[in-house]
């Protein structure tokens, strides 16, 4: 007995849930966005190179200038240095 009812009012929450539904709010399409690149032509290398943890020997990505142009792969994290190229 005392299981039907919990089923009974477990049914009843599921289909109730948690009120009337929302309005999508009108935003910025992330999809369509480009944003602009920095000009490395004149900021010299700036190239962060990113590691797993404090031993740095296990480089996960890299984001900035080197050599003129722009590079960004990987993850970043809280372990970096600024890694001169050219």
């Amino acid at each position: 007995m005392r299981l039907s009812v919990l089923g009974g009012l477990l049914a009843t929450a599921l289909m109730v849930g948690c009120g009337a539904p929302m309005e999508q709010e009108e935003g910025t399409e992330l999809s369509t966005q480009e944003a602009q690149l920095p000009d490395c032509s004149t900021t010299g290398d700036t190239l962060r190179s990113y590691y797993r943890d404090a031993s740095y020997t296990d480089l996960i990505g890299q984001r900035g200038c080197s050599c003129g142009m722009w590079m960004s792969w990987g993850t970043t994290s809280v372990y970096n240095q600024l890694t001169p190229e050219c």
